[in-house]
């Protein structure tokens, strides 16, 4: 299911940098009427002012939040035609990471996207069409060594994309999820040694991201992946579990001998 950007209503969250900002730019050349969404008011402002945008400064995971939200993008657009839920946070550790920690996470990772299709679906049910691309991460068809919290909870995401596609693909609506490596962004910088002895390497930009995402909303594939590699190491995942998790396990050792200790 492909979808055409000129004159279509987007939302896009956590537009204030990286790959939202990188989105917004790519939409608005297409000529995507946009509404930018970012806790950080003041970025979101730049990133909009610059595109000529409508720019909302808030809370984009909460319950509250993502129906003023969807109410203002209704208002400034008419209606929603592509809701790109873009924001996440990245906590670190295993189980012993701090409950506020996998909240924070499971708020913003996944439930934000739930809100939001809660508030969205509805109507693009009646009129027959609707869209939504979910910022999810490599690690929500692999895993994350390190984060658990963000392992887990992009798993949830990608699932909950998964099953809009299954349900309501026949009725118009419309799923994709974006599943990157590493991004040069700040999630990227605060990764740590460990993030970075495991992404860096091989990151890339988000210009390249908003790229891939162009390319996937023409050709309407689930998985868009800027790192093609992601594909066969997803199918070596599917097809021999057993010696997928001992490579990444290897490749933890690897790791906890570069960087030191005994992560996550």
């Amino acid at each position: 299911m492909s979808v055409e950007l000129a004159g279509a209503g987007v939302v896009i969250t956590g537009a204030g940098r990286g790959i939202g900002a990188a989105l917004a730019r790519t939409f608005a050349a297409e000529g995507a009427r946009l509404v930018l969404a970012d806790r950080d008011g003041a970025a979101v402002e730049s990133v909009a002012h610059d595109l000529g945008a409508v720019a909302v400064a808030g809370d984009a995971a909460s319950e509250d939040g993502v129906r003023a939200l969807v109410a203002r993008a209704r208002e400034e657009l008419g209606e929603v035609d592509l809701y790109c839920a873009n924001a996440g946070v990245a906590e670190h550790g295993g189980p012993e990471a701090p409950e506020e920690a996998w909240a924070r996470s499971w708020e913003v990772n996944v439930m934000a996207h739930v809100r939001a299709a809660r508030e969205l679906v509805p109507h693009w049910l009646e009129r027959g069409s609707g869209h939504l691309l979910v910022t999810a991460s490599a690690a929500g068809l692999l895993t994350n060594l390190g984060s658990a919290p963000y392992s887990v909870t992009k798993h949830g995401a990608v699932a909950f994309a998964e099953w809009l596609v299954a349900t309501y693909r026949h009725r118009g609506i419309g799923a994709q999820v974006v599943c990157p490596q590493g991004v040069r962004t700040a999630l990227l910088e605060d990764a740590g040694a460990a993030g970075q002895a495991l992404l860096g390497a091989d990151a890339v930009e988000p210009e390249d991201v908003a790229a891939a995402v162009m390319a996937g909303l023409r050709d309407g594939r689930f998985l868009i992946l800027p790192h093609p590699e992601v594909a066969e190491y997803y199918a070596r995942r599917a097809t021999d579990t057993d010696r997928w998790l001992g490579g990444m396990n290897k490749l933890q050792r690897r790791i906890e001998d570069a960087v030191g200790g005994t992560a996550p």
